[in-house]
């Protein structure tokens, strides 16, 4: 698995975990099927597509940078 996938499934998790969300609860909110939402999770997911990464961002109240692991004012 490559570092940037790694770290998106890491942050995905966690963000879920901090809003005690449940995965099924997750997929819901962000209007995404549950075997998705799985598949980035474990690190499965070749290509998470945008608006996927930007629904999960919105049900998740963080931005995609930070789902990213990238810090505020870092290119």
């Amino acid at each position: 698995m490559n570092k940037v996938k790694l770290i998106l499934s890491a942050n995905i998790k966690k963000a879920r975990k901090q809003k005690e969300l449940s995965q099924d609860e997750l997929a819901r909110l962000a209007d995404i099927p549950y075997n998705t939402l799985v598949k980035i999770e474990s690190g499965k997911s070749n290509n998470p597509t945008f608006e996927t990464l930007l629904k999960l961002s919105n049900a998740l109240e963080v931005s995609i940078d930070e789902l990213a692991g990238r810090k505020r004012g870092v290119l």
